[in-house]
C-alpha cells in the first residue's frame, strides 16, 4: 500500500469517528461517555444526566425510563447506547435502522465490562484507565473490623410508615456493603425492589442505616425532620446513633464514578 493511499484511509477513518453521532438513554452512560473523552460526539440525553454540566447544554429525549423515539430519530443517530431497562425504546429504534448498543450496570463487574465495551465501540483508549480506578477503590477501602448490619436506602422521606425503597441483594451498593466488611440487613434473595415499611425496619434491626439523599431531585425535603424520622425507628441504627444522611450526586449513578461511591460508603460505614 503507498503512502497517499494509507494516509487517504487514515483520514477516511478519521472522518467517520468525527461524525459519530452518539445519544445516551441514561445519565450513567452519559457521564461515562465523557468519561471516555468522547463527550464531544454526543448530540442528545436523557433527563436528570447533570453530570458532567455540559452534558446540561445537550437537547433531551425524554426521562431514561420512557424516551421519545421521535426526539431521538431527530438526532439522526449513528449510536444509540441504552440500558436493559430500555429495551422497549432499543427494539423500536433497531426497526429504523438505527445501531444500539444495551448494557448492564447492575453490579460492579458488569459496570467494569460495560465500560470496556463502551470505549471500544467509540475507539477510547481511556477505558482501561477507569477501570483501574474502580479496582484502585476496592482495594483501598477501609474495612470493618467487625461485621455490621447495613441498610441503605433510596431517598429522603419524612414519613416512613411505608414505601421505603431499599437496596437488596442483586445490585451493586450490595457489593459494596460486603467489599467493605459489613453485611446487607436485607437478607431476601427476591430480585424485586425491596420495599419496607416502618415494621419490616425495626424487624430487620440493621446496625447502620445510610439514607441515600439527592438535592436536585428532593430539595423540599427538610433533612432534619427526615434524620429525626429515622432515629424515632428503635433500631441498634438509632441507639449507636449510626443514621447518615449522604447527598452526593453520583451515589444513584452505576458509572465509572462508582469509584467514589465505594470510597465514600467504605468510610461511612467503617468510620
Amino acid at each position: 500500500m503507498s503512502i497517499k493511499i494509507l494516509l487517504l484511509t487514515i483520514l477516511f477513518v478519521l472522518n467517520l469517528w468525527a461524525q459519530e453521532r452518539v445519544v445516551s438513554l441514561s445519565p450513567s452512560i452519559t457521564e461515562i461517555v465523557y468519561a471516555l473523552g468522547k463527550g464531544d460526539s454526543l448530540v442528545a440525553t436523557s433527563s436528570y444526566s447533570l453530570y458532567p454540566k455540559e452534558a446540561q447544554k445537550l437537547p433531551i429525549i425524554g426521562g431514561y425510563e420512557n424516551p421519545h423515539i421521535e426526539k431521538i430519530l431527530t438526532q439522526k443517530p449513528t449510536l444509540v447506547v441504552g440500558q436493559k431497562f430500555n429495551a422497549f425504546a432499543v427494539n423500536k429504534l433497531k426497526h429504523f435502522a438505527v445501531k444500539t448498543l444495551t448494557l448492564d450496570l447492575t453490579s460492579i463487574d458488569s459496570i467494569k465490562k460495560s465500560i470496556a465495551l463502551l470505549a471500544q465501540e467509540l475507539h477510547s483508549t481511556k477505558g482501561a484507565k477507569l477501570i483501574q480506578n474502580i479496582e484502585d477503590a476496592l482495594a483501598d477501602a477501609p474495612k470493618a473490623k467487625t461485621p455490621k448490619k447495613v441498610l441503605i436506602v433510596y431517598g429522603l422521606r419524612v414519613d416512613l410508615r411505608s414505601g421505603i425503597y431499599i437496596a437488596g441483594q442483586h445490585i451493586f451498593f450490595n457489593e459494596i456493603i460486603n467489599e467493605c466488611g459489613n453485611t446487607n440487613a436485607y437478607t431476601s434473595n427476591s430480585t424485586s425492589q425491596p420495599v419496607l415499611n416502618y415494621e419490616n425496619v425495626i424487624a430487620l434491626n440493621p446496625d447502620i442505616i445510610i439514607v441515600l439523599h439527592s438535592h436536585a431531585t428532593e430539595s423540599s425535603v427538610d433533612v432534619v425532620e427526615a434524620l429525626a424520622s429515622w432515629q424515632a425507628i428503635p433500631t441498634n441504627a438509632s441507639k449507636n446513633k449510626t443514621i447518615h444522611i449522604i447527598d452526593e450526586n453520583y451515589l444513584h449513578i452505576p458509572s465509572h464514578r462508582i469509584a467514589l461511591t465505594i470510597k465514600k460508603l467504605c468510610e461511612t460505614m467503617n468510620d
